[in-house]
């Protein structure tokens, strides 16, 4: 069997970067409800022989993303537009740095401007806002996204959390079993599990708690893990210990996941009480976009001119 790769800089872009398909549709998806139905009735009014060079640059610092969805506007709305770009998805810029240039017809670099910098600087919002929140949990506990996302945009918001070093929790309702409170309305923690290893054996399964006697019951149900639900820290401390007693008994340990009302203020003490995941909702749902504008440096010339 060959030796496990390295997580390596190539590596690494592949963890990164959206699927090419899904940053396709959202570009045509984007392109359409800007340009639909005349088309781009200012940039129409230049003369068409004008060029222009312009650079992408980031207003203040941050954790970059969405480099490949703004290739992908410049190359839909003119594949004879030149790009060259200084970063990719997940780099640490300060403000000022130029994050690439663009040359090419200024009629369609005007047309590209604001899909590009919508998807750079939402999805940059979104890297920069999970990075923070990494960085108060430390090593101690990973972020981990949510499915509270932008309505068709959700492939790349989570390609975005791991650009800032989070990790991503169920991409969609199809990818595992989630027992939630409303769901323990008709069935109890016990009768759901079974019934899902029945269906789905080969899928994980996880159970919200809300309280002690919760993950009791999930514990002697074998789930692979467990959402601690709004609990405060001295809780949270409580769950994990008895989690700890379970295994030394020689029972099996689920991932322990903490959610609800975290905030870049709480995450660090959360993070301290030996949980493993931390679920938050507000770095793709409430993430401010990263400032970031498009320069245009050369005055437009006619092509060829100077």
């Amino acid at each position: 069997m060959p030796e496990p790769q390295a997580f390596d800089a190539q590596n690494a872009r592949r963890f990164t970067h959206p699927e090419p398909f899904v940053v396709r549709d959202a570009v045509e998806r984007a392109l359409a409800e800007d340009l639909g139905p005349f088309g781009d009735l200012s940039a129409a009014l230049l003369d068409a022989t004008y060029t222009t060079t312009a650079r992408f640059v980031a207003r203040e610092a941050g954790v970059i993303a969405g480099v490949s969805c703004a290739e992908e506007t410049l190359h839909q709305v003119d594949p004879a537009l030149r790009s060259d770009w200084n970063c990719d998805e997940g780099a640490r810029v300060e403000a000022a740095a130029t994050l690439g240039t663009v040359h090419g017809s200024l009629e369609s670099v005007l047309i590209a401007e604001r899909t590009a910098l919508n998807f750079l600087g939402h999805l940059s919002g979104i890297a920069t806002l999970t990075d923070l929140h990494q960085q108060r949990c430390g090593d101690t506990a990973r972020v981990w996204d949510t499915r509270k996302t932008t309505p068709g945009l959700r492939s790349l918001e989570k390609a975005a959390v791991r650009c800032g070093g989070g990790l991503n929790h169920r991409g969609s309702l199809s990818d595992w079993i989630m027992i939630k409170d409303n769901h323990l309305m008709g069935m109890s923690i016990t009768s759901g599990v079974a019934r899902a290893r029945e269906l789905w054996p080969a899928r994980t399964v996880h159970v919200e708690c809300d309280r002690p006697e919760q993950l009791h019951e999930a514990l002697l149900a074998v789930v692979d893990a467990v959402l601690l639900d709004n609990m405060d820290p001295a809780m949270l401390r409580e769950c994990v210990a008895i989690v700890d007693e379970h295994q030394s008994s020689g029972g099996r340990r689920p991932l322990l996941e903490a959610s609800g009302g975290v905030t870049l203020d709480t995450i660090s003490e959360i993070a301290q009480t030996g949980v493993d995941f931390i679920s938050v909702g507000a770095i793709t749902n409430s993430a401010p976009v990263l400032d970031i504008g498009l320069d245009i440096d050369e005055p437009a010339t006619a092509d060829g001119g100077s």
